[in-house]
């Protein structure tokens, strides 16, 4: 099981209320006392912290964290400039919060948006790339990196498509009817994209969470290669359809998966469509 090697209170989960914190709520589950669960007054459990970054550090009487980890998982998608710029406070806020418990390692939920358009050729993205976000979420994302990086433990993860909390199978399950792609010339499938099954993702984040040796600073968090939309679409059972050609329609991006396959191999998964769907649909509910 995914919590047999966690050491009691080792972890402290920022942002739990989140989709991706509901994931790790159910995959983690049976690991109970071992993970500190924090989210906002409303919508919290028995035993989670009530806790508003934004407004105050922490000043709940926890256990030390000593040799632990904090998962940041809280953070700002959509406003202006000002809401957005709280990303960066919310991981500076997870730092201090992690110097204070004697927490190892703080985990910083990043975003591929970082990369912006990707490179010309579709050629994989590695995390030694410079960033170059061409929207304000993914700026913001950057700008969240850059005032982190080189502080001692830090890791920002720069998360790739989630089946099923994505911008197409999740968006088109939302809202139903048939989807339309960009036709791309030379790829009968359409678009590619690098994407993770939302199980494999738990997976990998209770690695990272519990690893012992050191981390780099930055590291792609996907299955290795890059899949078709229509080949997805088709696998998941929605309808699509080409629509008319789009020039600013971007044919392939990939994050190269190097580092993350050293450190953990095949646990993001194979690539593979017919896998990355039955993992959605063991462990996806928790998107809809």
């Amino acid at each position: 099981m995914i919590g047999d090697h966690l050491p009691a209170c080792g972890i402290l989960v920022m942002g739990a209320t989140g989709r991706l914190g509901r994931l790790l709520q159910a995959e983690w589950a049976g690991m109970d006392g071992r993970v500190i669960w924090q989210g906002r007054a409303g919508a919290l459990r028995d035993g989670w912290i009530n806790w508003a970054p934004l407004e105050g550090p922490l000043s709940a009487d926890l256990p030390e964290l000593v040799g632990g980890t904090v998962l940041c998982l809280s953070g700002v998608i959509a406003g202006d400039s000002t809401a957005l710029a709280a990303n960066t406070a919310l991981a500076e806020a997870a730092c201090e919060t992690a110097e204070r418990l004697g927490a190892r390692r703080v985990l910083l939920a990043s975003s591929a948006a970082v990369y912006g358009r990707g490179h010309a050729d579709g050629s994989p993205l590695d995390e030694a790339a410079p960033p170059t976000p061409v929207s304000p979420y993914g700026e913001a994302k950057a700008d969240m990196e850059r005032a982190l990086l080189g502080r001692q433990g830090v890791t920002s993860l720069r998360i790739g498509n989630i089946l099923g909390a994505d911008a197409l199978v999740g968006a088109a399950l939302q809202r139903g009817g048939t989807v339309t792609l960009d036709p791309v010339a030379g790829q009968t499938g359409g678009p590619e994209r690098s994407y993770i099954g939302p199980g494999a993702l738990a997976r990998v984040l209770a690695a990272l969470c519990t690893y012992q040796g050191n981390l780099p600073q930055v590291l792609n968090i996907a299955a290795p290669g890059a899949v078709s939309m229509a080949e997805l679409l088709d696998a998941v059972g929605l309808p699509w359809r080409f629509g008319a050609a789009n020039p600013a329609a971007l044919p392939r991006v990939e994050l190269a998966t190097a580092r993350l396959e050293a450190l953990f191999p095949r646990l993001a998964g194979s690539g593979d469509v017919a896998e990355m769907v039955a993992d959605w649909r063991c462990a996806g509910k928790v998107w809809r």
